[in-house]
């Protein structure tokens, strides 16, 4: 395990050229793994989107008639769609804390149970009425995942995108000399991240792969599209699309926190930009922020810095 002081890896794309440097005395390159946080959720998206689609399974079809196992708790809104869930505007009760997964364990059904008990706290607004970030919508979308592909969601998540999008060195399983974490001056163990969250937050990967995550997804123009399209009302606190926060010249993006581990992507989608930065430092993301606005800065004009900071991952 890599116990250097920390810093950050950066990622840039331009049209399928890259470049990659680190900052910091990390010692780190665009191979290193890292934890992603909730840079997990546009890969679960992504997923999501594929799997429903190779099935002809609308993404406006209600959750519920998808997980008939949960029919008989669900008190939440029985209208809630699957393209609610993914843009995180299905007016769920933000009840569900990642202790209470945590507390789960890691069982073969332990994603469901989470998913329950979501679906049972049931609704404090109307679907589509408001946009507020809850992983709860994601547990609901990794239980979606898994069931209409008949597989656990991590099988599903690697049969559906991992593997044919050729990220193998995204995975769940934590990697064999991954670069350990840091808050302030104290190196922090490696744990392991509750089954019952991945959904939402659990993978490893490298700047390297999840550059390839966002070429692939930039280089396919109906997924791209369907994705990126807003699901939120002008008077929410932000736009949002299927797992990106949207920003005012295209610009998708989101954050990821992890105690000890900070990241964050934006993609430029018209102008073939994507870029990534992922760090070991509890303290990053200001800085990782301030990054990624400037390197983007030349194509848009906009100071995004603030934005990508205080996103809500």
């Amino acid at each position: 395990m890599d116990t250097i002081a920390p810093g950050m890896v950066i990622g840039v794309s331009r049209h399928g050229q890259r470049t990659v440097e680190t900052a910091g005395r990390l010692r780190a390159d665009g191979a290193s793994a890292l934890r992603i946080a909730s840079l997990t959720k546009p890969l679960t998206a992504t997923a999501t989107v594929l799997a429903l689609a190779e099935r002809s399974i609308p993404l406006t079809t209600p959750a519920v008639e998808l997980l008939p196992d949960l029919a008989a708790d669900w008190r939440a809104d029985r209208a809630i769609t699957v393209e609610q869930l993914l843009a995180q505007v299905t007016g769920l009760r933000e009840s569900v804390e990642g202790t209470t997964v945590a507390a789960l364990g890691d069982g073969p059904d332990v994603l469901e149970h989470a998913a329950r008990l979501v679906v049972r706290a049931g609704n404090d607004r109307r679907p589509g009425e408001r946009w507020s970030y809850y992983n709860g919508n994601y547990f609901l979308a990794g239980c979606i995942l898994a069931t209409v592909c008949g597989l656990s969601y991590e099988q599903a998540l690697d049969e559906v995108l991992l593997s044919p999008w050729n990220l193998g060195a995204t995975g769940f399983d934590t990697p064999g000399a991954p670069v350990s974490g840091w808050d302030d001056q104290t190196a922090v163990p490696v744990e392991a991240y509750p089954r019952g969250r991945r959904p939402s937050g659990g993978l490893w990967s490298s700047v390297d792969d999840y550059l390839s995550f966002c070429e692939r997804l930039l280089g396919t123009p109906s997924l791209l599209d369907e994705i990126r399209r807003p699901r939120t009302r002008p008077d929410d606190p932000m736009a949002y699309g299927l797992g990106w926060a949207l920003g005012p010249s295209g610009q998708m993006y989101l954050n990821g926190r992890l105690p000890a581990y900070r990241s964050a992507v934006l993609l430029l989608p018209d102008h073939g930009y994507a870029s990534v930065v992922l760090g070991n430092q509890a303290q990053d993301l200001p800085e990782i922020a301030r990054r990624l606005s400037e390197l983007q800065y030349d194509l848009t004009g906009d100071d995004l810095s603030v934005d990508l900071d205080a996103f809500a991952a």
